[in-house]
């Protein structure tokens, strides 16, 4: 927008500098013009005098002496005709068709027009003035005279004019350029401040400065949202902590009552006690799934600490072990991580052992900045790996399988504190690849 906004004002103001330039050039050039046909005329019809008078007495040789100096002087060409057409007296090279100006001057008229002067022509011009008056008409005098010094003048104006329009031009493409920079300031600021909250950063604000008024106030209302937003926000997920913090300790008293109670049931509501502390289980875990979930929006697990993933990898294998599936890893033993990646392989290794069958496979390989964690189970299809790291999404196919749901949600969560990517690919020929691609630095 900003370079439409520079090119729209330079158009705007090239026209108005041409509607400027190009009539006061062509002005000057009319003027240049008729003071050349005045100037030159006024020789012609003291020649046409001389000549006049020349006729009368019979005697040309001071018009030839006249106009041999005029032409010597002024690099011009005379040709003065009698009556009849014939040539009278020449001086100087006269190379231009005189015969319309001959029939001109014949029948009393004068030149009255020239051709307007450019710098490109005409190299010289032709006048025609009647010697002698009315009926009386002895010839008629010819001169060519050149255009030089008209050319020039022209030339140097036309050129000052082109100087000047260049210097205003870019004059007005700055003004143009910082007019437009000044209007945007607020919408650049406004777009920063908006990827850096789509980005996570719920507290950027924008900064009203430069700028028009009414975007002014735009960038301050902006912030006036931006902060009930977050307020609304925080104060969720305040809730969504303190109510997960404070249902711990009850879920934690009422599974000790329970199994307090499991010496006094008779046989028959076995299954049903059974069932109620794996509900009770259940609870307890999303309880805790929602509290992390909590941590993670509020930042409080983004902390930029780093761990070695090797260890990790070894508590799993006991884990897997137990299964019956197996845990191969391509990890250094001095790898090291952000704790968020360490908790996202957990979240994925933890989801895998659910799924996998006995005897299958997980493969855990960090290479060049990038966390793999693949297994060859069942596996998601595109729609469903698209769905996965929402809020207690859970396939249809694996209902019955324990979990809240949340873990993947959690882990984009971590992938997102910690600046890194998190994506869901299909295993060849079946399962699923938790692919984590780490930031640079």
């Amino acid at each position: 927008m900003n370079s439409r906004l520079v090119v729209t004002f330079t158009t705007l103001i090239v026209f108005l500098i041409a509607a400027l330039a190009v009539p006061l050039g062509l002005a000057y050039a009319s003027h240049r013009t008729n003071r050349l046909l005045l100037d030159r005329r006024a020789d012609a019809t003291r020649f046409a005098e001389l000549a006049d008078q020349a006729a009368r007495e019979g005697d040309y040789s001071g018009l030839t002496a006249e106009i041999t100096r005029y032409a010597d002087l002024y690099g011009a060409a005379v040709r003065v005709r009698d009556r009849d057409g014939s040539v009278r007296v020449t001086a100087g090279r006269f190379d231009a068709d005189d015969r319309d100006a001959t029939r001109l001057a014949l029948s009393g008229r004068t030149t009255e027009d020239l051709p307007t002067m450019t710098p490109f022509g005409p190299a010289t011009v032709l006048l025609a003035e009647p010697a002698g008056r009315d009926a009386q008409l002895s010839g008629a005098v010819l001169l060519q005279a050149p255009t030089d010094r008209a050319r020039l003048d022209v030339s140097l104006v036309w050129g000052t004019l082109a100087v000047g329009a260049l210097v205003a031009l870019g004059c007005s493409a700055l003004v143009a350029r910082g007019l437009a920079r000044w209007i945007l300031r607020p919408v650049i600021e406004l777009d920063r401040t908006t990827q850096s909250i789509a980005q996570g950063r719920l507290d950027a604000r924008a900064h009203p400065g430069a700028g028009p008024s009414e975007l002014r106030r735009l960038e301050e209302r902006f912030n006036t949202m931006a902060d009930a937003v977050a307020g609304a926000m925080d104060r969720q997920r305040a809730f969504v902590a303190d109510a997960s913090h404070e249902l711990r300790t009850p879920l934690t008293v009422l599974g000790l009552r329970l199994e307090n109670l499991e010496p006094h049931l008779r046989s028959e509501g076995t299954a049903e006690y059974a069932e109620a502390m794996a509900e009770l289980d259940r609870l307890a875990l999303l309880v805790e799934d929602l509290l992390a979930l909590a941590r993670v929006e509020a930042g409080a697990e983004a902390e930029g600490k780093s761990v070695e993933l090797g260890p990790r990898m070894a508590v799993w294998q006991e884990v897997y072990a137990a299964k019956g599936v197996r845990l191969t890893t391509d990890i250094s033993e001095m790898s090291v991580v952000p704790e968020a990646a360490a908790r996202i392989a957990d979240i994925a290794l933890d989801n895998a052992q659910k799924f996998v069958p006995e005897g299958g496979t997980v493969t855990v390989t960090l290479a060049d900045g990038v966390l793999r964690v693949a297994d060859d189970g069942p596996g998601l299809g595109e729609e469903e790996r698209a769905e996965a790291p929402g809020r207690f999404w859970r396939s249809g196919a694996h209902a019955n399988v324990p979990g809240s749901g949340l873990g993947l949600a959690i882990a984009a969560e971590l992938a997102r504190a910690c600046g890194a990517t998190l994506r869901l690919l299909p295993a060849d020929p079946h399962g699923l690849i938790v692919e984590l691609r780490l930031p640079s630095s």
